[in-house]
C-alpha cells in the first residue's frame, strides 16, 4: 500500500526504524507510533520506499 502523502511516507519510516531497533519505540509519536503497533515490517517497507514526488505534504480530509 503506497502513501498517500510525504508525511504518512515519513511517518511510515520512523515507525519501521523503530520496528526494526535502529530507533527507539518510546521516541515516536502520533501516526508512527500506531503504525509500529499495527502494521507489519513489509508493510511498512512499502508505504517508507513510497516516492515523495508528485505527493502532497498532508492528505486533504475529504
Amino acid at each position: 500500500m503506497p502513501a498517500k502523502s510525504k508525511a504518512q511516507q515519513k511517518a511510515a519510516g520512523a515507525a519501521l526504524a523503530a520496528k526494526r531497533g535502529d530507533a527507539k519505540k518510546s521516541d515516536l509519536k502520533g501516526a508512527s507510533k500506531s503504525m509500529e503497533k499495527s502494521m507489519s515490517e513489509s508493510e511498512l517497507r512499502d508505504m517508507a520506499s513510497t516516492s515523495r514526488k508528485g505527493k502532497p505534504e498532508h492528505k486533504s480530509k475529504g
